[in-house]
């Protein structure tokens, strides 16, 4: 059976035949919605709370967009919500939380049990950078926040997240600009990776953490961002980073535990939840 009559089929109230078209963007929807709020139960509740809105809508769909435009918008109406009961992250987060795991033993050990025994809590510095730019989109403003990652991380056009925040495209295009320039000067004064003046140096620190025996120069020496980082300007060196964040997905990679332990110190650090 093919989209269309998946459609139809949906559209006359077969919720296997939504589920069906649904699957299709599931995952890519799941990850932007943990992207958003950094908690993988959260980003999974959403998901499913979306699941059942849009079917229950399904009716006001009239096909001005793409169906997974619209139910992004669903979505992201759903995580708004969420996320205005939440503070803005501030560009220190990773130093917070650092502290907080250095003065809790209890928690460090939670971090290095997960590292021993679970399958998907490999260390690998390409997975903390990605986690890094999650962790600094969450400084901006929420409709920021979310117009960066829908247009430069999963490649929504212009008139969609148009369609997705009921903005003008001024106001669209106004939003990408203005949390490109706050990513951009965030990371200029705080990425040790590719500013000696950096004040973060989390990448290095946790590799040394979790991979002792490897040589930390070479494993930062993998990446472009840093082997590049004298000759690209710093909007270069963002897109880099977008283009690395789109190559994983944050709830399937090798290191997907780890880095989901990592950011719960993080949302500590910001007081969003006590342990």
């Amino acid at each position: 059976m093919n989209e269309r009559e998946d459609l139809k089929n949906a559209l006359s109230g077969d919720i296997n035949a939504f589920q069906s078209l649904f699957v299709g963007f599931q995952s890519q929807l799941k990850s932007y919605l943990f992207r958003l709020l950094a908690n993988r139960n959260d980003a999974e509740d959403l998901t499913h709370d979306t699941f059942i809105k849009a079917f229950e809508k399904l009716s006001t769909f009239k096909g001005e967009a793409s169906l997974k435009t619209w139910v992004f918008q669903i979505a992201t109406n759903l995580s708004y919500n969420y996320l205005q009961r939440q503070k803005r992250w501030t560009p220190d987060v990773s130093q917070q939380a650092k502290k907080l795991v250095l003065e809790n033993p209890t928690l460090r050990n939670e971090i290095i049990k997960i590292h021993q025994t679970s399958s998907d809590a490999k260390y690998d510095i390409k997975e903390h950078i990605d986690t890094c730019f999650t962790c600094i989109s969450k400084n901006l403003p929420i409709e920021n926040q979310i117009a960066l990652m829908l247009k430069d991380v999963y490649d929504f056009s212009v008139s969609e997240i148009c369609l997705i925040l009921e903005k003008t495209e001024g106001i669209v295009k106004y939003l990408l600009q203005d949390g490109r320039k706050t990513m951009t000067d965030i990371f200029d004064n705080r990425c040790a990776l590719v500013n000696k003046n950096g004040a973060c140096h989390q990448c290095s620190e946790l590799n040394g953490w979790f991979n002792p025996k490897e040589n930390q120069q070479q494993a930062l020496m993998k990446l472009d961002l840093v082997k590049g980082s004298k000759k690209y300007n710093r909007e270069e060196l963002y897109q880099i980073r977008t283009t690395l964040v789109k190559a994983i997905d944050p709830l399937r990679s090798k290191g997907s535990d780890l880095q989901e332990i990592l950011l719960k110190c993080n949302i500590m650090a910001m007081g969003e939840i006590t342990g």
